[in-house]
C-alpha cells in the first residue's frame, strides 16, 4: 500500500486526488519491486561501465560484447514469493519472465541457470516446494527449447518458509541488431502481442513487496501469474521475426506491473507520453474492469513500438504464429500517461474529474490537455520514476555466543560433508533439464560453470553462485566473496570474467539492521567488481523475504559472464595418473561459516572468511596466463594443465574429493606442503586446513615435466601438494578413503530424500 508520505507527494504532483484506477497504477509503480525505492540509493555503489560493456543497468537486461560481431544479453530475476505460494507455476513463470527480458533486447536465449534455496529436506513442505519448483523450471525451459545448463541449490533452516527461486538467462544477438525498451518517436504505435490479458497476477508486484504470512498461500494465490510455455515458444519465434523484418523503435515485455509499468517506462525514458485505448486490449475473461486490465500481470505478452506503416506486416507475422495482436495506443509528445475507455458507464468511478464538463484534465503543475473519455491521466515520470526512500540503517548486533566444538575424525567429517545435500551431487535436479538443446553446451552441468560454444573459436562461460551463511555472518565479506566465487568458477573453466549480474535476496528493508546488512553486502560486491573490472550490468532486488518475523539468510546470488577460447576450456576431473597436484593461494584459519560447521556441527557462527581482493585477482590471472601459454611456453605439448577446480564450499578436502569422484582416480596428498598463515595460537590445525573456506584458491593438475615452470609463473603462494594416483584419497598415513566410498557418500543423497 502507498505510504502517507507517498500519497502526499502524488497529490502535490497531480494537483488533485488520484481516482481508484490511478491509485492502483501508482501503487504498483511505487512498490518496492518496481521502484527499488529502498535499494536505489545503495545500488549506485556498483560499477556499471567497462571495456566490453555495451549496456549496463536500466533496461530489461545488460549487454556485453563477446566477439567482434556478437553481444550477449544477460539478466537475472527472482520469483520467490510466487514460488512459495504455488511452486510449479511460480518457478515456471519466473523462467518465462527472464526469457522475455532477453527477447526484449533482440537476443535469442541460449542458456538458463537457476539458483534455488529451500528449507531442510527432512521437512515435508520443503521437499514439496523443491520438487515442484524444479519441475516448473524443467517443464517450462524444456518446452520452450532453451537449455538449463547450470546453477546451485542450498538447503537451510532459514529458507523453510521463504524459498528463493532466482533465474539467470543469457542470449545472443548481433551488435547492430540490439534493441532497447524505449519509445523515442511521437506517432509510433504500441503493438501488444502474445498471450491474452486475464485476471491472473493482479497485485503481483505489491505481493512481492510485502512479507509473507501464514495465510498467504490462500489469500495471495490470485497474485501468482499463470505461465504457458507453448505460447512463449511462439512469442519467442514471432518476436525474433518481427525484429528481423521490421524497423522496430523499441520493445518491452509485460512482467511485473503489467501494461502500467511497460508503457510508462517505454515513454518516460525518452521524455514522451502515451495514450492507451483500453477497449483495444485482447481480454481472456469477460467483465474485466480497467483496474484489472491495467494491473494484470498475465504472462507471454510483449509490446513493440513501431511506425504505423509497419502494422499490417507485424500483424501478418503474429497471425502466422496464431498469436493475438492489437494496436493498443500511441506515443505522444505531452509526457502524460493517459488511459482511455469508451465504456464510460462502466468506468464512472474512474473518470478524471475537473471543474467543467469538458474533457480537460488537470494533470499537475497547471498543465491541461484535452482528450476523449480519459479514465486515468498522470505524468509518465510520476509512474516510471517514483522517489526513493532514505531509510535508516543500524549495524546488526552479532551473537557473541561462540560454541566450541570437538572435531570428529577427518575421514568421518569428509564423508559427512559429502553426504550433505548442500555438497552432494545435484544430478537429481539437472537430469530433469534438457541441457543440450540448441547443441551449444560444451561442458555439462556438474562442473564449476557452464560453457556454451558461440563460434568455432569462442565460448561463453556462465556461473551462478551465492554464499548465504558467509553473508549472514559478515555481510561485506559474504557479498564480495559471492562475486569472487562466481569469478573463480568462470576462471576454472578457462574463461576471462567480463561482467556481473546479481539478484539480491534480503528481508524487510524497513528494518534498519536488514538495510545495513544489504548496504554492507553491496559495498563488498562493488569493491570486488571494481577491482576485477567486471561491472555489474543488470540485476534484481528481492526484499521482504520474511514470514512472520522469520528471516532468510541474506543471499546475494551472483552471475558472472566470461569468454573463453575453446582451446582453454578445462574441467575439474583428474585426467592422468602421475599428474602433479598444485594448490594456488594461501589457506587461513577460517573455518567459521563453513559447510564443515553446518554439516558436521549444525552451526552458523563466528566470522566469515575475509576477502583479500588483490590476492584473488593475482590467483585468477595466474590461471588464465597458464592457459594462454599452454601450449606455447611449454614446448607445444597439448594440455599440460590438465584439470582446474576452485576451492570453496567444504574446503580443500571436498575440492580434492570432487576431483576424484568425477574421474574415479585417487590422489596422494602431503598436507604439510599446503601454504598456510599462522594464527595467533600457532599453526592452523589440520582439521581447519582441510575444511577452511578461505577465498582465492584453486587446485590444478599439471604434467610433471612442466611443474617447475608452473610454480615459477604464479605470483601468490602456491605449492605442489601431491600426485594423482591409485584409487584412494590419501591425506596422511592415517587418513585414506577409497574413491568408491567418496562416491557412495556423494551420490544418491537427494534421490533418497525425494523417493
Amino acid at each position: 500500500m502507498l505510504e502517507d508520505s507517498e500519497m502526499k507527494y502524488i497529490k502535490e504532483k497531480l494537483g488533485r486526488e488520484p481516482n481508484e484506477l490511478e491509485e492502483g497504477m501508482l501503487d504498483i509503480m511505487f512498490s518496492e519491486h518496481c521502484s527499488y525505492k529502498s535499494s536505489r540509493p545503495i545500488l549506485g555503489l556498483f560499477p556499471t561501465e567497462g571495456e566490453n560493456i555495451i549496456m549496463g543497468p536500466g533496461d530489461d537486461a545488460g549487454m556485453v560484447a563477446i566477439t567482434d560481431k556478437l553481444a550477449l544479453a544477460v539478466g537475472i530475476e527472482s520469483h520467490n514469493h510466487p514460488s512459495a505460494i504455488e511452486p510449479y507455476g511460480g518457478a515456471g513463470t519466473g523462467i518465462g519472465g527472464i526469457l522475455r527480458d532477453i527477447i526484449s533486447m533482440g537476443a535469442m536465449p541460449i542458456a538458463l541457470l537457476d539458483s534455488l534455496r529451500f528449507g531442510p529436506l527432512e521437512d515435508q513442505k520443503s521437499r514439496y516446494l523443491f520438487e515442484h519448483v524444479v519441475k516448473g523450471i524443467s517443464d517450462y525451459g524444456n518446452r520452450v527449447g532453451v537449455p538449463t545448463v547450470g546453477g546451485e541449490v542450498e538447503f537451510d533452516e532459514s529458507f523453510r518458509t521463504n524459498p528463493l527461486v532466482n533465474v539467470m538467462c543469457a542470449g545472443l544477438v548481433e551488435k547492430d541488431k540490439i534493441v532497447k525498451g524505449i519509445a523515442p518517436n511521437v506517432g509510433d504505435v504500441f503493438l501488444l502481442m502474445g498471450g491474452m490479458t486475464g485476471r491472473d497476477g493482479i497485485h503481483g508486484v505489491t505481493f512481492a513487496s510485502e512479507e509473507l504470512t501464514s495465510d498467504s498461500e490462500i489469500e495471495d494465490r490470485p497474485a501468482v501469474q499463470v505461465g504457458d510455455p507453448f505460447t512463449k515458444k511462439k512469442v519467442l519465434e514471432a518476436s525474433l521475426e518481427i525484429l528481423e523484418k521490421i524497423d522496430v523503435s523499441g520493445v518491452k515485455d509485460l512482467g511485473g506491473g503489467g501494461l502500467t509499468c511497460c508503457i510508462s517506462e517505454l515513454v518516460d525514458k525518452c521524455g514522451n507520453g502515451a495514450v492507451v485505448d483500453l477497449n483495444s486490449i485482447p481480454l481472456r475473461e469477460e467483465g474485466m474492469t480497467p483496474y484489472e486490465i491495467m494491473l494484470s500481470e498475465s504472462q507471454e505478452r510483449m509490446v513493440f513500438v513501431i511506425n504505423p506503416k509497419y502494422v499490417d506486416e507485424a500483424f501478418a507475422i503474429c497471425d502466422k504464429y496464431e498469436l493475438p495482436r492489437a494496436i493498443i495506443g500511441k506515443v505522444t509528445d505531452n509526457k502524460l500517461m493517459i488511459v482511455e475507455d469508451d465504456n464510460t458507464d462502466k468506468n464512472k468511478s474512474n473518470d478524471v474529474k475537473n471543474e467543467s464538463n469538458e474533457n480537460i484534465l488537470i494533470v499537475g503543475d497547471g498543465i491541461k490537455e484535452t482528450y476523449g473519455k480519459p479514465i486515468a491521466c498522470m505524468p509518465a515520470v510520476l509512474l516510471a520514476d517514483p522517489p526513493s526512500l532514505n531509510r535508516d540503517t543500524t549495524p546488526l548486533q552479532k551473537d557473541e555466543n561462540y560454541v566450541k566444538v570437538e572435531d570428529p575424525s577427518i575421514d568421518e567429517s569428509i564423508l559427512k560433508i559429502l553426504s550433505s545435500p548442500n555438497i552432494a551431487t545435484k544430478k537429481w535436479v539437472y537430469k530433469q533439464y534438457d541441457h543440450e538443446v540448441q547443441i551449444r553446451t560444451v561442458v555439462k552441468p556438474g562442473d564449476d560453470a557452464a560453457v556454451l560454444k558461440v563460434d568455432d573459436e569462442n565460448a561463453v562461460v556462465l556461473s551462478c553462485d551465492c554464499n548465504s551463511i558467509h553473508t549472514k555472518l559478515s555481510p561485506y565479506d559474504g557479498g564480495a566473496g559471492s562475486v569472487a566465487e562466481a569469478i573463480r568458477n568462470v576462471v576454472s573453466m578457462g574463461g576471462e570474467p567480463y561482467a556481473v549480474v546479481d539478484c539480491l535476496n534480503f528481508g524487510n528493508p524497513e528494518n534498519p539492521e536488514i538495510l545495513w546488512q544489504f548496504k554492507q553486502c553491496v559495498q563488498g560486491m562493488s569493491d570486488l567488481a571494481e577491482k576485477f573490472k567486471t561491472p555489474v550490468i543488470s540485476g534484481n532486488v528481492s526484499f521482504y523475504n520474511e514470514t512472520e518475523g522469520i528471516k532468510i539468510n541474506p543471499s546475494p546470488t551472483v552471475g558472472v559472464v566470461g569468454v573463453a577460447n575453446l582451446d582453454n576450456v578445462r574441467t575439474l576431473d583428474f585426467k592422468n595418473e602421475g599428474d602433479k597436484i598444485v594448490i594456488i593461494g594461501k589457506t587461513y584459519d577460517e573455518v567459521d561459516g563453513s559447510e564443515y560447521h553446518r554439516a558436521v556441527h549444525s552451526l552458523e557462527q563466528g566470522e566469515a572468511p575475509k576477502i583479500r581482493i588483490d590476492d584473488e585477482i593475482v590467483a585468477s590471472k595466474s590461471i588464465l596466463n597458464l592457459l594462454d601459454n599452454d601450449p606455447g611456453k611449454f614446448k607445444g605439448v597439448e594440455n599440460n594443465i590438465t584439470a582446474i577446480h576452485d576451492c570453496s564450499a567444504g574446503g580443500i578436502a571436498i575440492a580434492l574429493s570432487e576431483m576424484g569422484i568425477s574421474s574415479g582416480i585417487g590422489a596422494e596428498i602431503d598436507l604439510d606442503k599446503i601454504p598456510t598463515e599462522d594464527n595467533n595460537e600457532g599453526k592452523v590445525s589440520l582439521n581447519n586446513i582441510l575444511f577452511s573456506e578461505s577465498h582465492g584458491r584453486y587446485i590444478i593438475t599439471v604434467k610433471p615435466n612442466v611443474l617447475d615452470d608452473v610454480l615459477d609463473s604464479i605470483d601468490v603462494p602456491c605449492a605442489c601438494i601431491g600426485e594423482v594416483k591409485g584409487n584412494t584419497l590419501k591425506l596422511s598415513r592415517d587418513i585414506e578413503i577409497a574413491v568408491e566410498d567418496l562416491k557412495d557418500a556423494y551420490n544418491g543423497v537427494i534421490e533418497a530424500f525425494m523417493a
